[in-house]
């Protein structure tokens, strides 16, 4: 489903020249190309993944599952050199740390989603055990597509951190904390988390919003119905084990209809055991489908984004209003509107005339600063609108081309089902005719 992006925009990073810990890697040679992305120069895969003991921050034993991450620059196959992959391994939380930076430092950009934690909206058949071997796999699965989404992305595809984690199994984590982005992300989680309306908000991320919401909902609903048929389907299939049962005891005690109900017995009996892989088919199918839940969140991050920023704007132009009011006021006498400051001045007489004209001073040093401030929250807050927006039309084609497909192969894999299924009831119609 990750395919590299047909976008050959790109944005690349000041920070060419920038070499690895151990200045084997120069990304002005490797990382930033005008019009490419990282997955059109190096093969990415999360080969396998593999268990793992040992101790905690806080000491305690643990267990905990890593996933082998292996490149290989495209310039060495398209030389015809087989070199080894280079290869190093990760853990799910370090996957996390990747993903929460590029939310910080690309706050415009609807973030690939990470596979689940625990596993939701499963077959409850399967195990939702994070240590399940099946549910291992699909992880791994789930990470590597996630590395191919983000190594295709015109912008992500190209930020350095990125890279690191790619190519430098050590001393990783302190570049990305390096950078500074845990500040930026716990001031934004205090800023989301506040209760603030915006007057003016962009319609465009009014409809985002609602898109994100539907997105959501329609998602949600569409796994639950697929849970249930499955569990249905699970049902009608060990019937057939029971036929089969039934067919070969009672062949046990028929001379002439005994080989005809033995081999139709068979036939109900493989038909029955076949469900197993067809449902784990169908679950590869639903992690798909999945992620787009996920990214309806990833989609109100960012609306949520603009509206802090927009947010931001209005305080910080009601305060350049408010402030601007005073100096007016104070550099003519005449109050507009109550005040306790206008209060005190009838009671108590005008201030004189030097501090009023050091109130003035302060006041215009005020409105300097607030002005500044105003116009880059006007500039902050249109880069997001439109770079955000971009990346919006980027991700619905995406999206469009994902779940068609998805959804055209669950459709391909389920008439194949039926297939199989008249076609055991047709082998067996034949050995009932020849008894």
């Amino acid at each position: 489903m990750a395919e590299d992006s047909k976008d050959d925009s790109v944005a690349t990073d000041d920070d060419s020249d920038y070499t690895g810990a151990d200045g084997n890697h120069s990304l002005n040679n490797v990382m930033v190309e005008e019009g490419s992305t990282l997955l059109r120069r190096m093969e990415i895969c999360v080969a396998e993944a593999e268990k793992r003991s040992g101790k905690n921050g806080v000491g305690m034993q643990e267990t905990f599952t890593v996933y082998l991450i292996e490149t290989r620059l495209m310039d060495a196959l398209a030389d015809g050199r087989r070199l080894a992959p280079e290869s190093l391994w990760r853990r799910y939380s370090e996957f996390e740390l990747l993903r929460n930076y590029l939310i910080v430092t690309y706050p415009y950009i609807v973030a690939p989603p990470l596979p689940e934690k625990r596993a939701e909206f499963v077959w409850h058949k399967l195990s939702a055990d994070n240590m399940d071997p099946d549910f291992v796999e699909r992880r791994r699965v789930g990470l590597e597509n996630f590395l191919l989404r983000v190594a295709s992305h015109p912008i992500l595809s190209n930020d350095k951190i990125l890279y690191h984690f790619l190519t430098e199994e050590h001393g990783w984590k302190e570049v990305v904390f390096d950078t500074g982005f845990q500040a930026k992300a716990d001031s934004r989680l205090r800023a989301l988390s506040a209760t603030f309306r915006v007057r003016n908000p962009d319609k465009r991320f009014l409809d985002m919003k609602h898109y994100s919401d539907q997105l959501q909902s329609h998602t949600s609903q569409l796994l639950r119905a697929r849970a249930r048929v499955a569990d249905r389907l699970y049902a009608v299939y060990k019937v057939h084990g029971n036929y089969g049962r039934v067919f070969s005891e009672w062949s046990a005690i028929e001379r002439e209809m005994g080989d005809g109900l033995q081999s139709a017995g068979h036939h109900m009996d493989a038909y029955a055991a076949s469900i197993d892989d067809i449902l784990e088919e169908e679950e590869h199918y639903a992690d798909q489908i999945k992620e787009y839940l996920s990214y309806a969140e990833a989609l109100r991050a960012v609306c949520r984004k603009h509206e802090l920023t927009q947010f931001e704007l209005e305080v910080a132009s009601q305060d350049l209003i408010s402030k601007k009011q005073q100096r007016d006021e104070l550099a003519t006498g005449i109050v507009r509107t109550f005040s306790l400051k206008g209060m005190t001045s009838k009671l108590f007489g005008q201030e004189a005339p030097e501090q009023r004209e050091a109130r003035l001073k302060l006041l215009e040093e005020l409105i300097a600063e607030g002005e500044d401030v105003v116009k880059e929250k006007t500039l902050e807050c249109e880069e997001h609108v439109e770079k955000a927006w971009v990346d919006m039309q980027h991700f619905k084609e995406q999206k469009d081309r994902d779940l068609r497909e998805a959804l055209v192969n669950f459709a391909v894999m389920q008439i194949g089902m039926c297939k199989k299924g008249i076609q055991v009831w047709s082998n067996a119609k034949e050995c009932f005719l020849k008894m």
